[in-house]
């Protein structure tokens, strides 16, 4: 051998029958021992020589030595992968609860389709998978998150070179907007008071006094916290001793990893307060029960708000029967849409766009990733301004004289009557001296006018190379603040004008 005798048994003499093992530098130049798994010279020199060889390639570049490593990795078992695969979903700063299921996916679909190692991954056994779940009569939306941990996943061994490549590109997920087994429904403004009433006078259930589901209801739906940001409040996430009320998330407990101001209105800070001050300042804001309990405890609040709605015209017949063949408190509707606790994050969005709230300030509060999310889930409830924006343009345009418009006339200067009719009154208000004209006048001696075809004087328009006037220029610190409702916020839009929960009235 080129660099001395690379074939030899270890032991010596002691293990004469035992297996030949060969050493060789690597392409880095790292001295590599392995066993050549033959009793015979020949075969074992034939081996090493080939070793050698390959090692020679690759520090020439004639062959890519990272392909080995790729082959290497993509001949270990799914579970040893996996482990790596949450390491990485946990230091990217994601919630316990969606590492856990991501992977629990990922290992239910590897043990339905017999993937041990990397490379037994294959699109015709996902497909089967997710065929499967179809038969069964799961959701859309549950499908698409089976088939997203499993694509994920495989995406991470391909840009980790732990694979060649993705063998799940051509696997496609299924639109759940198309195939969307539950919607939910929001809670109607007129339900609020029923729902509220009702609450308070169960008592406890659930764990939870009726007071507290109450401040926790109102809580969802003027902020929309999710239940996990629900679960995470304590005292020193509520700051109620300002103009105006807010209540802060920590980017570890929301969904999008960002913190979160959302504000209140004054009262329910109030309740709060008075809450708060029973609990201690580490403990939590809301004793919550367990989250597949969450919705049970809204769902008998709201029934139990039915009730006493039907019961209240129960020496009607006639009305009685219309409202039980009412939607109204109902837990679903005629529309298919269901009612569960994160009902009341959608409500939020919903009470927002309906009160006429613009759609980026709904996309804020609501925290949405794009304004497409926003639009897709509450734009058919923005209050319908298309006819109203043709009178808006025609008050910008002005009224065009029908002498001007019967010729066409381009150059014609066309002046608004609103505008017109305020510059008279203002001009009639005070007894011009007797050597003035009157504003409709032409004053050719001014240079800074220009005389116009109608005989009215309009402002002239400024070259690209004239001076601007400097207050026009000055910094307005102003500029760094953004008008929300009728406040400023220093911070950026923040939260909208007072949500339209009306009061009891009952």
């Amino acid at each position: 051998m080129e660099r001395g005798e690379t074939v030899f048994k270890r032991g010596g003499r002691k293990n004469r029958g035992g297996s030949y093992s060969i050493q060789w530098f690597d392409h880095n130049g790292k001295r590599q021992t392995k066993s050549a798994r033959t009793t015979d010279k020949a075969t074992a020199e034939r081996i090493a020589a080939k070793l050698e060889s390959d090692a020679a390639l690759r520090r020439e570049g004639v062959v890519d030595p990272t392909l080995d490593a790729v082959s290497k990795e993509s001949r270990r078992s799914i579970e040893s992968h996996l482990a790596d695969y949450e390491a990485k979903l946990r230091t990217g700063n994601r919630t316990d609860e969606h590492v856990s299921r991501t992977v629990a996916y990922i290992r239910e679909i590897a043990k339905f389709a017999g993937f041990e190692v990397a490379t037994d991954i294959s699109a015709d056994g996902v497909n089967r998978y997710a065929t499967r779940l179809k038969d069964e009569g799961r959701a859309a939306r549950t499908i698409q998150g089976h088939l997203t941990a499993i694509k994920s996943f495989t995406k991470w061994l391909t840009e980790h070179h732990k694979l060649p490549r993705n063998p799940l590109a051509s696997v496609r997920k299924p639109n759940p907007k198309a195939d969307r087994r539950r919607e939910r429904r929001m809670l109607l403004p007129k339900e609020w008071p029923w729902l509220r009433s009702a609450t308070l006078l169960a008592g406890e259930n659930y764990g939870m006094a009726g007071l507290e589901r109450v401040l926790l209801y109102e809580t969802a739906i003027q902020t929309g916290l999710r239940n996990s940001e629900l679960r995470s409040l304590t005292r020193g996430n509520l700051f109620l001793d300002v103009d105006q009320p807010f209540i802060t998330c920590k980017a570890r407990s929301t969904k999008n990893r960002t913190d979160a101001r959302l504000y209140i209105q004054s009262d329910l800070a109030e309740s709060l307060r008075q809450h708060a001050s029973t609990k201690a300042p580490g403990a939590r804001l809301f004793d919550l029960p367990t989250r597949y309990k969450l919705a049970s405890m809204l769902r008998e609040d709201l029934a139990a708000a039915r009730r006493t709605w039907l019961k209240q015209v129960r020496s009607n017949p006639e009305e009685r029967t219309k409202r039980e063949q009412s939607d109204f408190l109902n837990e679903n509707n005629h529309e298919g849409e269901w009612f569960d606790f994160h009902s009341l994050r959608h409500t939020c969005g919903a009470w927002l766009a309906m009160a006429g709230v613009h759609p980026k300030v709904v996309q804020t509060v609501m925290r949405h990733g794009s304004i497409t999310l926003t639009m897709d889930t509450y734009g058919h409830l923005f209050p319908g301004q298309e006819a109203d924006a043709v009178h808006l343009q025609r008050n910008v345009l002005g009224e065009i004289p029908a002498a001007l418009a019967a010729t066409g006339t381009d150059d014609a200067v066309v002046e608004a009557p609103d505008a017109r009719s305020s510059r008279r009154s203002s001009c009639d208000a005070k007894p011009c001296p007797s050597d003035a004209t009157r504003c409709e006048d032409n004053d050719t001696d001014d240079p800074d006018k220009v005389p116009s075809p109608t005989g009215r004087n309009i402002l002239p328009l400024a070259d690209l190379g004239d001076d601007v006037r400097h207050d026009a220029t000055q910094n307005d610190s102003s500029r760094d603040r953004t008008r929300t409702g009728m406040r400023e916020t220093p911070r950026g839009i923040l939260s909208p004008v007072r949500l339209p929960i009306p009061p009891l009235g009952l």
